[in-house]
């Protein structure tokens, strides 16, 4: 039971994992023992982070783009370069677009639609063989979609194809988790609330405002969103299959004014 939570001996890959919720789990599973792989599209900042967090355990850079298939193969095979099983993937990169419903562009929803839903898709796909080299049924291998609340319950900002992808990605983890289980790879997702990030410019920005509106009566901290992922990640998560864990401080679900 000690070791319930440990991360020891395990290697991940972290899309998006240069900065805000990507690197808060880095920086966890760093902590708990694990060797990181982060990826992020601009290779400086994934280079700086990885820099930074070499300073509390191993962290890897490995930058591409993973907005598109070719970008999701290219990062796979970056990886085989360096490993041949891989036991935690996070599919965190995402992406958002904000306009009034008269005026919400096709392009709004194609980026955010690919990068959200289609990426963590094709990403797992291309990673499956190191996933089920890595995956016992006594030490499950782990795929963690980064999923929003903004998926389970709508917000105020018109964030239409924002709600809808998020939305899509927690669906597409239950089926995922239904067909990956039987290589002993475990599909859950994670469901942030308000965390201060380069995404989440409101929380980050205006925090106080922002916590009046959460039962918890604050917004995320970078120890919640790292113990929620090291809970999922670890055997103390071995048996939740195909589920999304909210981390909102009680925004989606004990929310009596509705948010």
């Amino acid at each position: 039971m000690k070791d319930l939570f440990s991360l020891s001996g395990r290697t991940a890959l972290i899309t998006g994992g240069s900065r805000g919720i990507g690197k808060m789990i880095a920086r966890g599973f760093i902590a708990h023992g694990a060797k990181v792989y982060i990826s992020s599209r601009k290779a400086p900042a994934c280079q700086e982070t990885a820099e930074e967090l070499s300073k509390e355990g191993v962290c890897i850079a490995l930058p591409e783009d993973v907005s598109t298939i070719a970008g999701c193969e290219a990062l796979a095979k970056a990886y085989g370069a360096h490993e041949d099983k891989l036991d935690i993937l996070v599919n965190n990169a995402g992406a958002a677009w904000l306009a009034t419903f008269d005026e919400f562009p096709e392009k709004g929803w194609d980026k955010v639609l690919d990068l959200n839903v289609k990426s963590p898709f094709f990403l797992t796909k291309a990673l499956h063989g190191a996933l089920k080299a890595a995956a016992s049924p006594e030490k499950p291998a782990k795929v963690i979609n980064i999923t929003s609340i903004d998926g389970i319950r709508p917000n105020p900002q018109e964030t239409y194809s924002y709600h809808a992808s998020k939305a899509g990605l927690i669906h597409l983890t239950r089926r995922m988790a239904a067909e990956l289980i039987k290589d002993d790879i475990v599909v859950s997702s994670l469901a942030p609330g308000a965390f201060a990030s380069d995404m989440n410019i409101v929380a980050r920005d205006h925090g106080e405002e922002v916590s009046r509106r959460i039962p918890a009566r604050r917004i995320g901290a970078d120890e919640d969103m790292a113990g929620a992922a090291i809970f999922l990640a670890s055997r103390a998560g071995d048996y939740v299959v195909g589920s999304t864990l909210t981390v909102d401080g009680g925004v989606a679900f004990a929310n009596v004014g509705g948010g």
